[in-house]
């Protein structure tokens, strides 16, 4: 799916400008704050360091933003959780370095206005929950076999940390 640039550019500033304005929302499951920082939006751009999401892909997480906060205001109901023990970058007297923690991700899946979208909350040992990411819950996945071509629904229900 080729995306016009025009196109791109005004769905990226106007996602960019919307993230800034949410700052915390309360979320009922949690039973707490989760906040928006630029981790989560550097996390929808970006599939890891140094390492940009394809430009459709960035789209259509960009456009969906807007339900995020929605979805996870409303959320009494947790679809998924991930436990696990990563390196994550912290700053350790006044120096940024990688430390092994305690990571726990919270998937919470919804379909508003025909979008089936997960929100994923991320949770660092020691450190409050924010949104880490935004999945349209499925895509189609066109394979070219000869002159045919196979569409197939693929759920992403994969790794929560780069999903």
């Amino acid at each position: 799916m080729e995306i016009d640039q025009i196109k791109f550019l005004k769905v990226k500033e106007e996602a960019e400008n919307y993230y800034k304005t949410i700052g915390q929302i309360h979320c009922p499951y949690l039973g707490g704050k989760i906040s928006f920082n630029t981790k989560g939006l550097e996390h929808l751009k970006f599939k890891n360091k140094n390492k940009a999401r394809i430009k459709s892909d960035q789209y259509i997480r960009l456009k969906l933003l807007k339900l995020a906060p929605h979805i996870l205001e409303k959320s009494n109901t947790l679809q998924e959780f991930y436990e696990t023990r990563k390196f994550e970058q912290q700053k350790i007297n006044s120096r940024w370095e990688y430390k092994m923690v305690e990571v726990s991700y919270y998937g919470f899946v919804a379909i508003i206005n025909g979008a089936r979208i997960k929100i994923i909350v991320k949770e660092i040992e020691g450190g409050n929950k924010f949104f880490w990411s935004l999945i349209p819950f499925w895509k189609n996945n066109q394979k070219n076999s000869g002159n045919k071509f196979n569409n197939k629904k693929i759920l992403h229900a994969g790794n929560m940390e780069d999903d």
